[in-house]
């Protein structure tokens, strides 16, 4: 089934269809794809376009291919172009020639923005969720462990020492700014652009905030050409996760170093930990390092989103169905790498004695000496010498 083809005298060459196809991926938009037609099946009953009992019987349609989605054969030989015909084509077997009504006056450019919006607004719900998730761990071991000491390092070199519930606490804060970006990035996208048409508005006196109130969106666009393009809410989410993950990234990074022989501070539980097919011996933080490995696929999709974005004149272009696989893969590795910390903060323990024998050495007490110099009369800079 097509959305499109009056003006066409021939089919798209099947090489084409291979091509421009996106059901493979797009699939993961099917809820919002029906949570968005079911709104816009109030608006058509507003308009006159529906009867009631013709409104109703959409929305029990869609409620019926919404359960049976969760079939696993659910897709199952599938030619749809989309996601968005799947569901038409779902309805039309349920609904019968009632589905045709339901495209009036709507573009699919603003439905997907409609679709897209919805699925972004859960998937930060989630990963705030989730960031809470890391940062109740990170306050547990600095409970469990309120008087370890640690030392604290500036270039990888002794500095100064630390409590170890002290160190926890700035990651904790980092993740606290991680978790405000996000309700940031949600903002960005909480913006209903259905009623926008394909770019120029819709012909028909659509209650626009009935929609958005529906759905729940705090607002609706303000112009049609921008709110069918604009795709800034997926930079703004691509953004907060790439953040999150750099700072996950940081925390592996101290903690698989933190983990080795060299250093004795922690050890890092089984449930996280990898062994060696050749070296007996072995114990790997693989968790971590696949973290820290996918912290570099993760921004790599800000880019290319970016750069997806950056010459497209107004208003849509098919350029725009590149802005998925990114954010949904994005999506995906940031929950994995946020499960995944939350369990490694939860399994590891501290070797407290290994980590105050190391802040007794290499002269971290140099500057308290320094100061007390200082309290006692001497210039600090003199004193700093002296030590």
């Amino acid at each position: 089934m097509k959305l499109w083809g009056g003006r066409f005298e021939k089919g798209p060459a099947e090489l084409f269809e291979q091509f421009s196809g996106s059901l493979d991926f797009d699939r993961e938009l099917l809820e919002a794809d029906i949570l968005g037609a079911k709104a816009y099946a109030s608006a058509l009953e507003q308009v006159g376009i529906l009867a009631e009992d013709e409104k109703e019987r959409i929305h029990e349609a869609f409620d019926k291919i919404l359960i049976e989605s969760s079939a696993a054969d659910f897709f199952e030989g599938a030619a749809d172009e989309d996601i968005h015909t799947l569901v038409i084509r779902k309805l039309g077997e349920k609904a019968g020639d009632l589905a045709e009504k339901i495209h009036t006056g709507r573009s699919r450019n603003e439905q997907v923005a409609t679709d897209f919006r919805i699925w972004v607004r859960k998937q930060i719900r989630s990963a705030q969720q989730r960031l809470a998730g890391v940062m109740e761990a990170l306050l547990e071991f600095a409970r469990r462990e309120p008087a370890a000491l640690l030392p604290g390092y500036t270039h990888l070199r002794r500095a100064q020492p630390i409590l170890w519930s002290h160190y926890l606490l700035a990651y904790f804060e980092m993740f606290s700014r991680d978790w405000e970006r996000f309700g940031a990035a949600y903002r960005s996208a909480d913006v209903l652009p259905l009623g926008s048409g394909a770019l120029a508005g819709s012909g028909f006196p659509f209650d626009r905030q009935a929609m958005a109130d529906e759905l729940g969106f705090a607002r609706v666009s303000g112009n049609s050409l921008d709110a069918v393009s604009d795709r800034d809410f997926a930079l703004d989410f691509l953004y907060a996760a790439s953040v999150t993950m750099l700072h996950l990234s940081r925390l592996g990074e101290d903690w698989i170093l933190y983990s080795s022989d060299e250093f004795g501070f922690l050890e890092m539980g089984e449930e996280v930990t990898s062994g060696s097919s050749l070296m007996p011996q072995k114990k790997n933080p693989d968790a971590l390092e696949l973290v820290r490995g996918k912290t570099g696929r993760v921004s790599g999709h800000l880019l290319s989103l970016m750069m997806t974005l950056k010459g497209l004149p107004l208003a849509y272009n098919r350029d725009l169905q590149e802005d998925k696989e990114p954010v949904f893969d994005t999506a995906a590795q940031l929950a994995g790498s946020l499960e995944i910390t939350r369990l490694v903060i939860e399994t590891t323990k501290v070797n407290a004695g290994a980590m105050e024998t190391a802040a007794d050495e290499g002269w971290s007490c140099a500057t308290a000496l320094a100061e007390l110099l200082a309290r006692k009369g001497v210039a600090f800079h003199r004193a700093h010498q002296i030590v």
